[in-house]
């Protein structure tokens, strides 16, 4: 059984895997079931099966009672179990908040607030400058429907005039 230090330090073999980029420090770690943890670090949030994910590509981190629920840009739903998250789950909800832009919801299929529509994403990756743009529609929204695409794209439009992003 993975023993942890009395700190909160990662223990270095774990830290040894992660082989960090120049740069990139560890931010906080909780233990996952066998021999790994989950960690975040100033880059990306470091899975125990060894993947990063960038943070600017988490569209939405939730915890339930087994864990960390991701959604990932382009991705399925991806559960990691993490029994006693710690300090992981504000790491996790900060470095995924700062990469946040701008967002808003549009609606698209009637004027009227909380009607089905777009939520439209501005994000930067951390320490970046380059600004990209994101669209997840509801459901009941047809994204390939090209009235439902024009209205969008409109939207899109006039927030970025709006914002200057």
């Amino acid at each position: 059984m993975l023993r942890w230090p009395r700190r909160n330090t990662l223990p270095a073999d774990l830290r040894d895997r992660l082989r960090l980029r120049r740069g990139e420090r560890v931010i906080a770690h909780a233990p996952a079931p066998g021999h790994g943890a989950v960690v975040a670090t100033t880059a990306s949030l470091r899975l125990p099966d060894g993947r990063a994910v960038p943070w600017e590509r988490v569209e939405r981190a939730r915890w339930d009672d087994q864990g960390l629920v991701l959604t990932v840009e382009g991705e399925a739903e991806l559960a990691v179990a993490v029994p006693e998250p710690g300090p992981l789950a504000e790491a996790v909800f900060e470095r995924v908040t700062a990469t946040i832009v701008v967002s808003t919801h549009v609606p698209l299929l009637s004027a009227e607030e909380g009607a089905p529509g777009v939520r439209l994403v501005a994000r930067r990756a951390p320490g970046g400058t380059e600004v990209v743009w994101g669209t997840r529609y509801d459901e009941g929204v047809d994204p390939g429907s090209p009235e439902i695409r024009e209205r969008a794209a409109r939207a899109l439009a006039a927030l970025r005039e709006q914002t200057g992003v």
